[in-house]
């Protein structure tokens, strides 16, 4: 079980239970004696370190039902009175009528018939007076019963604290509920009680590691009356549906309401615990409420046991604890670098995700366009691991849902017959929670993926530089499209890298997958096929929509919260943000903000001429280039020379010995929606004289039919102050000198 994002409730759909019934109240001989026998079970047998509850384990947990399905848990601390949080029952601040609410009592599976359970309307909900959120703490509720619970082997109430009782820092208690098993992840049929072991945690040490920065850098303030359990490396927690549950804690054969679940961020995050609110300080509110009530609940005087430790520890340590995940040797020494074989085949390159599960692309395996598909018989399978001696066996193949139609979804895990041991040398890569936000300017790599074939050349620099998710955004999204925000999955992920190719040669036969490294802990942040051809830069489809199902099918897989959160100028980055102007093929006159690695411009092409000189040349449409007439042609020439072009490393590396630039940068100007025009082409022999483009537009597009022009409401934005002013009078000048201007038409072999 596991805990929820910091919203402390939500509804698990389950239907009305068949065969509970809504008993009268029991007849006085049913009742027990005015000294009320608590926290004892009649079956204390568990199992330890599992999911399920055994029947009678707990027999106080019961479920809160409304309008027929479980809201949240609660504790029966008396025959008429049960005790759970108060965040299940107040909406905006008004409290939910008690005529809505059920309560379930003896039940362990809620799917199907239940001879022991019964069902009891609610008459009462009660609340502190200073209760307003559960971050402010007194998240608490008592609930009275139409009639009392009828007693017996399944139903059976809990003990509480009084207000001078203590529980040991560091003791092990019991959390119960049928809540989510993970983040998302509702609990699947029968919908049997779920368990969970925790340890309880001093203030001192939980307020350390809530003062940390976590999920959205978020940080919490403790408050007393609140209380923590669970484990700093995360993994064991409750969650969303066991609101309002017990965690019980066991001294000389009773058990006692330690802790109401309250709320927690996330399910299970590392140095996340869960934070609930503790029963003690409430003795007198809680017996102020049922006065009169007969019996009420028991609140055994606390015998402490040698077991117990000392009350209070003079010095309790706050360990931080480290992602288990992500951790490299050196860049390019992947840990977690998995190689699937199929027989027939070339190896197919994944990840490990977790101790048992392998995440690769779904196509290695169910290619639809193949006539020849892989095999499926697992057994002939194996997967390679580093360092491993010999080749683990593959028992199960789960492909993403998508998978067949879409291409961000090309997924799938393959589970090994027997888990490998993390403490040598494979390790798993982390993988990011949906509402990671990779920040612009990350450091990232480029792994192998898939099926494709070994970068070219021996030399191969794959670090990469993430650019603005407005950038990227809006190169392949929709003209007006809004940015995704922070904490939104982004549609895309665009790397800038630095390659060491051969010469006329692109990367069309590989696949790779994005590595991102965030205070030494790497990410597999997204995955690219191999049909993005040549052009700059490649987008990645991001992983974070996917983190849900493959925690789903692994349970288990290492999904770390984002270690980095460095945003730059308040508000920078949360500004709603729209895309401009776009083609066919996507946005155009785009520049990314920062320039990373000298891409200061990415439209701006080497035209290198007969093996002397370079002009610089402008990328104006997938396939042509625009250059200047006077730099490609020699004077008096009609012969066009041998030319190569080299897109996507303008400024990134230095000029061949013996050639140099021919022609002066074109000029560029910034429209109001955030796109860069050519105004202007360099006139021969100046760098301050320009030809306007304007009116070449009619011959431009009758060769070129890709090219984008900006319609009138896209002219050029002339801010008053900055670096990228333009004078007036050049742009729209009708006296300009005419532009000469050549095309080339590009073919894949001399693109850079």
């Amino acid at each position: 079980m596991f805990q929820h994002l910091l919203l402390p409730l939500v509804t698990l759909a389950i239907s009305p239970i068949p065969g509970a019934s809504q008993d009268p109240a029991p007849s006085p001989a049913q009742e027990e004696p005015q000294d009320l026998d608590c926290g004892r079970p009649e079956s204390s047998t568990r199992i330890v370190g599992g999911s399920d509850a055994q029947p009678g384990s707990w027999p106080w947990q019961v479920s809160l039902h409304h309008s027929g399905a479980h809201i949240c848990g609660g504790s029966l601390i008396a025959p008429s009175w049960v005790l759970s949080a108060a965040h299940c029952f107040v909406n905006n601040g008004t409290l939910e009528p008690a005529a809505e609410w059920s309560v379930l009592l003896g039940v362990h599976s809620q799917d199907g018939p239940l001879d022991a359970a019964h069902v009891r309307a609610v008459t009462a909900i009660l609340v502190p007076d200073n209760y307003s959120s559960v971050e402010l703490g007194a998240d608490l509720a008592l609930l009275r019963l139409a009639a009392p619970a009828s007693l017996g082997p399944a139903v059976r109430p809990v003990c509480l604290p009084r207000a001078s009782h203590h529980f040991a820092h560091g003791t092990t208690c019991w959390a119960t509920g049928w809540g989510d098993v993970q983040e998302a992840d509702p609990l699947p049929l029968p919908w049997v009680l779920q368990e969970v072991e925790l340890r309880l945690l001093g203030e001192a040490a939980c307020q350390c590691l809530y003062s940390r920065p976590g999920p959205f850098n978020l940080t919490f303030q403790l408050l007393p009356g609140m209380l923590c359990a669970g484990y700093p490396e995360g993994r064991k927690d409750t969650c969303q549906g066991d609101s309002g549950g017990p965690l019980v804690c066991e001294e000389r054969g009773r058990w006692f309401l330690a802790g109401i679940t309250s709320f927690g961020f996330g399910c299970g995050r590392r140095n996340r615990p869960g934070v609930f609110t503790a029963v003690a300080p409430y003795e007198a509110w809680i017996q102020e409420k049922v006065m009169g009530s007969e019996p009420g609940p028991a609140f055994p005087t606390q015998s402490r046991g040698p077991q117990s430790g000392p009350l209070e520890p003079m010095d309790e340590n706050c360990t931080i604890a480290l992602p288990e995940c992500g951790k490299a040797p050196r860049p390019g020494a992947w840990p977690w670098e998995a190689q699937v074989i199929v027989p027939g085949y070339r190896p197919c390159h994944g990840a490990l995700v977790s101790e048992s599960w392998i995440l690769a692309p779904a196509s290695c395996f169910l290619d639809p366009s193949s006539s020849d598909r892989p095999p499926r018989d697992l057994n002939s399978w194996r997967v390679l691991l580093p360092s491993r001696p010999r080749a683990e066996q593959v028992a199960r193949l789960v492909p993403h849902g998508n998978a067949s139609w879409d291409d961000a979804a090309d997924l799938a895990l393959l589970q090994l017959r027997a888990p490998v041991n993390l403490s040598a040398a494979p390790r798993p890569v982390c993988l990011p929670h949906p509402e990671h936000y990779f920040l612009p300017g990350s450091r990232c790599r480029l792994a192998r993926w898939g099926r494709g074939g070994p970068a070219p050349g021996p030399n191969v620099l794959l670090e990469a530089e993430l650019l603005s998710s407005w950038w990227c955004h809006c190169l392949y999204g929709r003209q007006g499209a809004t940015v995704p925000p922070p904490g939104d999955p982004p549609h895309a992920l665009c790397p800038a890298y630095q390659e060491e190719e051969e010469a006329g040669r692109c990367w069309n036969d590989s696949s790779w997958s994005l590595l991102c490294r965030e205070e030494g802990t790497w990410f597999l942040a997204g995955i690219r096929d191999s049909s993005g051809g040549c052009l700059r830069p490649r987008a990645f489809y991001p992983l974070q929509t996917h983190g849900p199902w493959i925690s789903h099918v692994t349970r288990g897989a290492y999904l770390e919260d984002q270690l980095t959160w460095d945003w730059g100028p308040e508000g920078e980055e949360t500004e709603t943000q729209t895309c401009p102007s776009h083609t066919e093929h996507g946005a155009c006159g785009l520049r990314p903000e920062p320039a990373p690695m000298g891409l200061l411009w990415p439209w701006l092409a080497e035209v290198h001429v007969a093996g002397d000189r370079i002009c610089t040349g402008i990328l104006v449409a997938p396939g042509w280039v625009l250059a200047a007439t006077h730099c490609v042609l020699r004077p008096g020439s009609t012969t066009v020379p041998y030319i190569e072009v080299y897109l996507g490393r303008t400024g990134a590396s230095p000029l061949p010995q013996g050639h140099q630039v021919t022609s002066a940068p074109p000029l560029l100007c910034q429209s109001e929606g955030g796109s860069w025009v050519l105004v202007g082409m360099a006139v021969r022999g100046s760098r301050e004289l320009f030809a306007t483009i304007g009116p070449e537009e009619a011959w431009i597009s009758q060769i070129v039919g890709e090219a984008h022009f900006l319609p009138p409401s896209g002219s050029p934005y002339w801010p008053p102050e900055g670096s990228y002013l333009c004078p007036l009078d050049m742009a729209g000048a009708s006296g300009s000198p005419p532009a000469a201007l050549f095309l080339l038409l590009l073919t894949p072999l001399i693109q850079g």
